[in-house]
């Protein structure tokens, strides 16, 4: 399957894609053959003419095997590619697609150390061999195991170029698919279940590689020079070379391991603070960077202080919305005008004297203005009736908790709104049972159920009603005190009892 059925974008697209590919290709080789064979064979040997064109036809010929041999590997890595660009392409094979362009750097490495190399290495070997035991080539077997050793460093140098410039190829198809999968699929492409090569390995083995391997590559030429021109300086050659290889190693390593931790460090910083956003608390990032990720970090901080003060408008305007629908259902009844606002006030202190969270604090306020929503759903008749109410009407009455909570389940947003149902639905459940509409009772009455029927009793006996005076607080506070157990939550009544005394001592103190 190719791409010729692809849009022509796409098509071209591909193009560049697979030249890119092949011009790394070529380059690397061309130079793994020139380096490989001029400077750790062909510049290492003096060979006659005639043994010269010997080796450069080996090479001739092992370049052109290796070339088949990976070309049919690179075909089957791509295949996937193509599939998934074909404008037939289902959503399966988009996203194979992605995942499969995702990891064509690695796969390119794995192409270059295995059949790239062996490709090359394995029939240069066998033919070079076959000429030295015919006498056809005249050198020590040693100076062919020391090439296929550079061989393999160049190998490797190569990789890791052909895994950056391969990331760098594969961009833009990865936006493409995206691109694709969302206009066709309405899909959000990402490659889950893919282990993505982390930037500390990155870092470490390219640092490695470029800080050894041209010093081994330099170490094995001047050994097969020396071997040849000077046996005294041959003798201590690798005592002293191999501790400059350590060397280097060494300062190597700790210097890409400095510097993946220096690239690291703000990295995780930002991704535990995405977390934190996720999770919905909005983290800052110290700025003590004097390198691009300054400014990286002065982005994302602003970004945050942007979202902070859109959740503070988002959360005024909520917070408007829930007073406005209170004084909604309130300005029903003039007599009960400012009953859910009280309510809210009470139920939120009731809150703050067990030492409520601020979170906790903020869904008890918004329940207890929602707590009586459910009578909007009752008619004016019954609701504004002044004389007593018959059974059928009380039953009415009786149902506007779980009205309440049929209309909050419409609203949205709706994980903002499934927080209060348990308060709207129970603030008229009693502690001993007998309350409605489930007839819960003790601990398994919801919390918010328990506070805002303390604080609902309360405004309502201390309320002025068409057919009664309200209560004095005092006595409101009796009846609160008598019935904690029973009707009310203990604890609860008990804490607002005990406040709402000592505040009115002190309001009696201060007239005295």
């Amino acid at each position: 399957m190719d791409t010729e059925s692809a849009c022509p974008e796409t098509r071209n697209l591909y193009r560049t894609f697979f030249y890119k590919l092949l011009r790394n290709y070529v380059v690397g080789s061309l130079l793994v053959i020139l380096i490989a064979g001029s400077s750790v064979v062909l510049a290492t040997l003096n060979l006659p003419p005639e043994e010269h064109r010997r080796l450069g036809f080996i090479m001739l010929l092992s370049l052109a095997v290796m070339t088949i041999v990976e070309l049919i590997v690179f075909l089957r890595h791509i295949k996937p590619i193509r599939q998934g660009l074909n404008s037939g392409a289902g959503l399966k094979k988009l996203k194979a697609a992605y995942v499969q362009t995702h990891r064509l750097p690695l796969l390119t490495v794995f192409r270059i150390l295995v059949p790239h190399l062996l490709g090359f290495s394995v029939p240069a070997v066998i033919l070079t061999s076959c000429l030295l035991s015919r006498g056809l080539l005249n050198f020590p077997v040693l100076y062919m195991l020391g090439a296929s050793l550079g061989a393999l460093v160049i190998a490797g140098m190569h990789a890791m170029l052909d895994f950056f410039l391969t990331t760098a190829a594969i961009r833009p198809l990865l936006v493409d698919l995206k691109i694709q999968a969302n206009k066709k699929y309405q899909v959000e492409l990402n490659a889950k279940g893919y282990k993505f090569l982390s930037i500390r390995p990155k870092f470490l083995i390219s640092g490695m590689l470029i800080g050894t391997s041209p010093l081994l590559l330099f170490s094995l030429v001047v050994h097969f020079r020396l071997q040849n021109s000077d046996a005294g300086l041959f003798q201590n050659y690798w005592s002293w070379a191999g501790v400059i290889l350590l060397i280097a190693a060494a300062f190597t390593y700790m210097g890409a391991r400095l510097i993946t931790q220096d690239i690291e460090r703000p990295i995780s910083q930002l991704y535990d603070a995405m977390n934190d956003i996720k999770e919905g608390q909005m983290t800052k990032i110290p700025n003590i960077y004097s390198d691009e990720f300054s400014k990286l970090v002065s982005g994302f901080n602003m970004m945050v202080g942007s979202l902070q003060h859109r959740e503070k408008q988002s959360q005024v305007m909520l917070d408007s919305y829930f007073v406005a629908l209170a004084a909604a259902l309130d300005a029903r009844d003039p007599y009960t005008a400012g009953h859910s606002l009280r309510v809210a006030e009470y139920s939120e202190l009731i809150g703050r004297l067990c030492s409520m969270s601020t979170e906790e604090l903020a869904i008890i306020r918004k329940s207890a203005l929602l707590h009586d929503i459910g009578k909007i759903g009752i008619s004016d008749t019954v609701l504004l009736k002044e004389g007593r109410l018959t059974d059928e009407e009380f039953n009415q009455i009786k149902a506007h908790p779980i009205l309440g909570e049929n209309i909050l389940v419409q609203i949205e947003p709706k994980d903002e709104m499934a927080p209060l149902l348990p308060g709207v639905r129970s603030h008229h459940e009693r502690y001993d049972g007998q309350g409605y509409p489930d007839g819960l009772a003790g601990e398994d009455i919801p919390v918010l159920g328990r506070i805002i029927a303390v604080a609902d009793a309360y405004d309502a006996m201390t309320s002025d009603r068409p057919y009664r005076r309200g209560m004095a607080p005092s006595i409101a506070l009796l009846i609160l005190e008598e019935g904690k157990g029973s009707q009310w939550d203990p604890a609860f009544a008990q804490v607002f009892v005990d406040h709402m005394r000592a505040q009115l001592f002190s309001m009696r103190k201060g007239r005295a």
